[in-house]
C-alpha cells in the first residue's frame, strides 16, 4: 500500500533516462517519452536523456559517466532486459553495480504477472546502486515502463512515501566510502 505523508516537503530527484535499442531514435522512442513525461508530472527533473545501441560496452560507458555526474541521482534504462542475444543491459549493469536491489526486479515481475501472465519471466528487470546513484533497468515496452514507474518508482522516489522510500536513503548511499576515507 502506498501512502504519502503530506506533512513532509516534496524533494525533486534528478533522473537520467537511457533507451537501449538498435532501432529507436529520438523520433520514435515511445518508452523514453513515457518515462520523461512521468518524471515531469511527478515533479522530478529530467537531468539528461540518451539512446545507445544494444552493446554492453556502449551501455557501460554511458552508465559510468552518469554515475560519476553529481547532478544525476537516478538512472533509468529502458530496453535490453530480455533474453535474446542482443539483450545485454543486465550484463552492462553487472559491470557497474556495487549493490543490487533484488526486490525491485522481484516486485516488477510480480506486478507484471498480473497484467501479462507468465510472459513476465522473460524480463530481467533489475535495480541497484553504484557511486551513490540508483540504477534501474526496465524492459523496453511503453507498458512495462509505465508499470515500473506508476507502481514502484513513483512511490519509492518520493521522500514523502511511507512507511519508507529510496529517496530518503540517498544521503546515506556513500556511507561505506566515507567510513573507508575516515579510517
Amino acid at each position: 500500500m502506498s501512502r504519502i505523508d503530506e506533512t513532509r516537503a516534496f524533494a525533486a530527484v534528478n533522473i537520467a533516462v537511457l533507451t537501449v535499442s538498435d532501432t529507436r531514435t529520438a523520433a520514435n522512442d515511445t518508452s523514453g517519452d513515457a518515462l520523461a513525461a512521468r518524471i515531469a508530472a511527478a515533479g522530478h527533473r529530467l537531468a539528461t536523456r540518451g539512446i545507445v545501441r544494444d552493446d554492453a560496452d556502449a551501455i557501460t560507458q554511458v552508465l559510468r559517466g552518469w554515475i560519476a555526474d553529481p547532478a544525476i541521482d537516478v538512472v533509468l534504462t529502458t530496453g535490453g532486459t530480455g533474453i535474446t542475444g542482443r539483450d545485454v543491459t543486465p550484463e552492462a549493469f553487472d559491470r557497474v553495480l556495487e549493490k543490487r536491489i533484488e526486490g525491485f526486479g522481484e516486485l516488477f515481475r510480480m506486478l507484471s504477472y498480473q497484467k501479462i501472465g507468465t510472459s513476465t519471466m522473460q524480463s530481467r528487470a533489475l535495480g541497484g546502486v553504484a557511486g551513490g546513484t540508483y540504477l534501474f533497468a526496465l524492459p523496453g515496452s511503453p507498458g512495462a515502463v509505465k508499470d515500473a514507474w506508476d507502481d514502484i518508482l513513483l512511490w519509492q522516489l518520493d521522500i514523502r512515501h511511507r512507511p519508507c522510500n529510496l529517496a530518503e536513503l540517498m544521503p546515506r548511499l556513500l556511507e561505506h566510502r566515507r567510513a573507508t576515507a575516515a579510517a
